[in-house]
């Protein structure tokens, strides 16, 4: 086994290499045009890694890829190859090493876990029975490629996230994550000379505010959060209309269900305004019961290949990890790069871990297909 991580680690120039030619192809979520020609390197990569290419999968025109021994593997690697950062981001901030560390825009989250997938299957012989996924629209929260990624999860024996650690530890539990669109109706009327004929959409907002702050359970690691206010169109006016978006973060679904609905039993107090709430978004918490085997072996290999105490973090953000521990697949996530400050500038990848989280993954996939 330390052989694998030996020949791995002969191979960090040429994944430093792919690294920077996947950064420097921009793909924000946003843009589909964009995504679809960083698929299309990718596919490239994934012909002259693994020796085929996958399936492009088309959903309300975004490309996906689907790698693998048809529909449904028993082990599949999962990633993702959108962005947060807008086209252009590089002019600015373009893929850099230096030293020990290589950033750039998306470098952390997560092409290097692309890019660590790519390495850790191509040091396999084997690989009957191992399918990879890799989406392009994840930091939307996966609307159009949530089915792909279902299809294909179904009855597998593990999903492995390759997106980044925390801090080096796996993610052996993701929150929740839910939003709502609060949305109040009242009348409009002249600010100055009769407002006492509106009905004041802004005052009832802040009510429902303050109901919806009341929801957080912080001792059991549950934040409601208002986020995006607005009320009225004019500066003399009574506001006819407001809204408040809602960020709902939970570790297990009984939380999930007790805040949805209590947000779908708010109580207007201001009278004659109308009350709407519409969940917007919903996905299950990845719980540590669908992760607690697979870290448990993952943390042996790696203290049998010299990696050291291998640790596990609980984090707010979501991933595809949920939703395939949702399905009853175990899923172990943070698989990939170790670096840090993902979704802001500056973000980078510890370019010895590249071979290292891949010879991880690598040891992972071989065990689980060989049972």
């Amino acid at each position: 086994m330390t052989d694998l991580l030996t020949a791995l680690r002969s191979q960090t120039g040429r994944m430093t290499e792919m690294l920077a030619a996947l950064v420097e192809c921009e793909s924000p979520s946003a843009n589909s045009d964009a995504t679809a020609t960083c698929a299309a390197l990718v596919d490239d990569f994934l012909l002259e890694m693994l020796g085929t290419r996958a399936e492009r999968v088309e959903v309300e025109g975004r490309t996906h890829l689907a790698w693998g021994p048809g529909e449904t593997g028993q082990v599949v690697l999962i990633g993702h190859l959108d962005t947060v950062w807008p086209m252009g981001t590089l002019a600015g901030w373009p893929f850099r090493v230096d030293g020990e560390t290589a950033t750039g825009p998306g470098s952390f989250d997560m092409k290097a876990g692309v890019i660590q997938i790519l390495f850790a299957l191509n040091a396999l012989d084997d690989l009957d029975g191992v399918s990879v996924v890799l989406t392009t629209d994840e930091e939307l929260g996966s609307p159009t490629s949530r089915g792909l990624i279902e299809r294909v999860a179904t009855g597998a024996k593990a999903c492995l996230v390759m997106e980044p650690s925390a801090d080096g530890a796996l993610k052996t539990e993701r929150k929740g994550v839910a939003g709502y669109e609060v949305s109040v109706i009242g009348r409009s009327a002249h600010a100055g000379l009769e407002p006492e004929l509106g009905i004041n959409a802004g005052v009832e907002i802040a009510y429902q505010v303050l109901a919806v702050d009341a929801l957080n359970r912080p001792d059991v690691g549950t934040t409601v959060t208002p986020t995006v206010l607005a009320a009225g169109s004019s500066g003399n006016s009574v506001p006819a209309s407001a809204r408040m978006n809602v960020d709902v973060r939970a570790l297990n679904g009984a939380e999930q269900e007790r805040v949805d609905a209590a947000l779908r039993g708010l109580q207007t107090r201001v009278p004659g305004t109308t009350l709407n709430v519409v969940r917007q978004a919903m996905s299950p918490p990845l719980e540590r019961e669908a992760s607690a085997d697979l870290f448990y072996m993952a943390r042996i290999l790696a203290e049998e290949i010299g990696l050291g105490p291998l640790g596990e973090a609980s984090v707010g953000g979501g991933s595809d990890g949920n939703l395939t521990a949702s399905l009853g697949v175990p899923t172990l996530d943070g698989l990939g790069a170790i670096g840090g400050r993902a979704h802001a500038e500056g973000e980078f990848v510890v370019i010895s871990s590249l071979p290292e989280r891949a010879a991880l993954a690598a040891l992972l996939v071989g065990k689980l297909t060989r049972g």
